[in-house]
């Protein structure tokens, strides 16, 4: 009985070290691991030992007898990526090897003091493998009252088992020496060079948090969005739960065909009734049942060989929604099927080819991709009333109307205060973690990245455990080697000068407070319902108990 990944794996290879057969590849030391769309278990290797299991942040892997319906498509995919062995057993191996945590040689200056900007995936795994060894201490910066980055506002509500990851964030969160400064933000609060004098290190994990933007005429116009912004919309950030999306018309266009632009057309065309029973926003979920939609377009500008979407993703969205095509695109399908070589785009194109035909009458809200189609301009006037497409690689054009026209073309960093930046890769310019200055091509001290802003906008939420390792890895270096310079102050100092520029600050016990206050409003039916301004957050922040007196007291002695 060997066990199968699903479409919620993350990537984050703890499977991988768990695994005494080192059955599950690519391992993160394999070069193909940073691209990956998932982790696969080779079923002629597996011993059935469940070790997997066990390891699995997301809760992805289940033995090939416990699978539902919809997930059994991935026992195919599993086997399909190892070779065929012509009847030879499969070779094993002992455990993977593991990338021990760099050994922290402590000073008598004190321990290594670090602070990370950002809590998301990066951020908290940067700061677990900080963590690993004893008297160091990891202060957690994040502008928002909530921590977790995308996994809490980004993740679609409909994928529970992705967001469990927050369980091991959590654990991470109660570590000795972990700080958590919540609603804080660095740049506006703090600057850079502050945090300098309170550390040895600064780790910067702020992912890429603005869109890529389509430069064409009537973007811009009322009924015009990028999907993060309705993801966002929808996962309660409370920075967008105002935003004006408009579900009037019977069709939605989304440009752009990546994972993202999925997950919006999923959310928009599901019934209210089972999205009910997740974390989605009470003000989404209450939009979403007076919705009128009954097609969401996802556009993309090459040809269905080149999808953007993941075969994971696509497997999962065939799975539960009505999923359709044009005669004209189900062609290009059976016309690249023969070209293609690599399985993954091979299995992508087999799907496809079995979708259900657009021009079949609508009997509930459906989702239809279509291909060769490059945006040209946003119709309408005072409102968007569709987009017209040039048809790619032709003189034609084709109209969709629509009263809602998405872009999902990318993520794109941001310049950081008192950082350089590369504004063509927007990200920050590093070497393994290391901030570069673009001039001298040497490290600027004290400064680090991890995570999008490091790599640009690539992988999944796993990845960023590696990317993580190799950024701390040459922090500690630096420190061990002596190019790390000492506070210049106590660490009580940070927290007195943090809360004199943010009154509002919520720490560890203030999230917990929201956590518990967001769990309790969901009842027995969803996992949580999100508490989506920050008002309401600061003031279930509030609630929290106070921290024992002998506690206070020994930070006071401590600082």
């Amino acid at each position: 009985m060997p066990h199968v990944v699903t479409q919620s794996c993350c990537s984050d290879g703890s499977c991988v070290y768990a695994c005494p057969v080192n059955c599950i590849h690519p391992t993160p030391d394999e070069p193909g691991f940073a691209t990956a769309e998932m982790l696969y278990i080779d079923p002629d290797a597996c011993v059935d030992c469940g070790a997997c299991v066990s390891a699995c942040p997301v809760g992805a892997i289940s033995p090939d007898t416990k699978l539902q319906p919809e997930q059994l498509p991935f026992v195919e995919l599993n086997a399909a990526f190892y070779p065929k062995r012509e009847g030879k057993l499969p070779p094993t191996s002992k455990l993977a090897p593991v990338l021990q945590a760099p050994m922290v040689h402590r000073r008598p200056d004190g321990p290594l003091r670090v602070a990370v900007v950002g809590s998301g995936p990066a951020a908290m795994y940067a700061a677990d493998e900080l963590l690993t060894q004893r008297g160091v201490e990891v202060s957690v910066f994040e502008k928002l009252p909530t921590p977790y980055g995308l996994v809490r506002a980004g993740v679609a509500p409909d994928h529970p088992s992705t967001k469990r990851v927050t369980r091991l964030f959590d654990r991470i969160a109660q570590s000795p020496g972990f700080t958590f400064y919540l609603n804080v933000e660095v740049g506006r609060h703090l600057t850079h060079a502050e945090l300098l004098e309170h550390h040895n290190a600064v780790l910067y994990a702020v992912g890429a948090p603005t869109d890529r933007r389509l430069d064409i005429d009537g973007i811009g116009l009322p009924g015009t969005l990028t999907a993060t912004e309705v993801v966002a919309w929808y996962n309660g950030h409370p920075e967008f739960a105002d935003l004006t999306v408009d579900l009037t018309d019977e069709r939605v266009v989304i440009v752009g065909n990546g994972n993202v632009a999925l997950d919006v057309a999923r959310i928009l065309t599901a019934d209210p009734d089972v999205l009910a029973r997740t974390d989605i926003a009470d003000h989404a979920l209450a939009a979403l049942r007076d919705s009128r939609v009954q097609e969401v377009v996802i556009a993309a500008r090459r040809g269905p060989e080149a999808s953007a979407f993941t075969l994971p993703e696509l497997i999962g969205l065939t799975a539960t929604c009505e999923v359709v095509l044009d005669r004209e695109d189900r062609d290009r399908v059976l016309a690249a099927l023969p070209e293609v070589s690599d399985p993954l785009t091979r299995n992508k194109l087999e799907i496809l080819s079995k979708l259900g035909d657009a021009s079949a009458p609508i009997t509930r809200p459906r989702i239809r991709l279509a291909y060769q189609l490059t945006p040209h301009r946003v119709l309408g006037e005072q409102k968007a009333a569709g987009v017209r497409f040039a048809v790619t690689g032709t003189d034609r054009t084709h109209d969709i109307a629509a009263g809602l026209v998405l872009t999902s073309i990318g993520y794109r960093g941001i310049p950081i205060p008192g950082l350089p930046f590369d504004e063509t890769a927007a990200v920050v310019p590093n070497a393994g973690g290391r901030v570069l200055d673009p001039d001298s091509g040497k490290p600027v001290a004290g400064s680090y990245v991890a995570g999008w802003i490091k790599r640009g906008p690539t992988g999944f939420i796993g990845t960023n455990k590696s990317c993580a390792a190799e950024t701390v890895r040459n922090l500690v270096d630096d420190y061990n080697d002596g190019r790390l310079t000492a506070p210049a102050h106590k660490p009580s100092a940070l927290d007195r000068m943090v809360r004199s520029r943010q009154p509002d600050v919520i720490d560890h016990r203030g999230w917990a407070a929201i956590d518990a206050a967001e769990v309790a409003r969901g009842g027995d039916h969803r996992p949580r319902a999100k508490l989506t301004s920050v008002v309401n957050l600061l003031e279930a922040a509030a609630a929290a108990p106070e921290v024992p007196m002998h506690r206070r007291l020994l930070a006071g002695l401590r600082g």
